[in-house]
């Protein structure tokens, strides 16, 4: 203790204040974020202990979704946050959006824009670079699977239709939702977002197999072209 109801080590906290033994006595729900984040980090730095640095993060990076978009180099430029601890966040948020899109039954159906955002919203909001990807469906609409087609800024010969409707033709589906995701937390759709959902949905007429929604993800709201009439 350094001063006065100051802390600089979890072990120095009141035990029924210490996070880890509060997640092992009431469960992670009665834990807060910052709590959270601590039994990840599992030490501070001198005169700041895991809790407060955890408190530090989310405040200078706007929130957990910011930390969890925080490229390592900024993380380690965190007074306290060296290459391991930023490693060790990464990885559980890469464990987290994971989980997430495997959570409910594999062949879950998919039928509106919110649904999408449930399967790959999560995942899609952490990646610091565009990535674009295919959702497969059946004739209910039940998810076959999904793949991503690319890596990088959206542009034509990224994301060309033979992309998307080689694995689609593969996998005998009815139907596909593309979706991807703009680093930059602005979900509006740009003028190639609007051309390449319309050549896809024209390959799609061709070949027999309908695009349902293009689906954009930004940081705080996504669009839809679907929910836009712009299919």
């Amino acid at each position: 203790m350094t001063e006065a109801g100051t802390y600089s080590k979890i072990k120095e906290l009141p035990e029924d204040e210490r996070p880890r033994e509060r997640l092992l006595r009431h469960g992670a729900k009665a834990l807060s974020t910052s709590e959270l984040l601590a039994i990840i980090l599992r030490t501070g730095r001198q005169q700041r202990n895991a809790r407060e640095l955890a408190s530090e993060l989310l405040h200078r990076f706007g929130g957990l979704a910011g930390v969890a978009k925080a490229p390592i180099e900024e993380l380690c430029a965190v007074d306290g946050i060296g290459n391991a601890k930023a490693v060790q966040l990464k990885a559980a948020f890469a464990l987290g959006a994971r989980l997430t899109a495997s959570r409910g039954p594999e062949r879950a159906e998919i039928h509106t824009s919110r649904d999408v955002m449930a399967l790959v919203g999560d995942e899609m909001r952490l990646h610091e670079e565009e990535r674009f990807k295919i959702l497969l469906l059946d004739r209910k609409n039940r998810l076959i699977r999904d793949e991503t087609v690319s890596i990088g800024t959206l542009d034509a010969s990224l994301v060309h239709p033979r992309e998307v409707f080689r694995s689609a033709i593969r996998a005998s589906c009815a139907a596909v939702i593309v979706c991807h995701n703009h680093p930059t937390g602005d979900c509006r759709p740009s003028s190639v977002d609007r051309e390449t959902t319309r050549r896809i949905k024209e390959a799609g007429e061709l070949v027999g197999i309908r695009l349902l929604d293009h689906v954009i993800v930004g940081d705080a709201e996504y669009y839809s072209f679907k929910d836009n009439d712009e299919l």
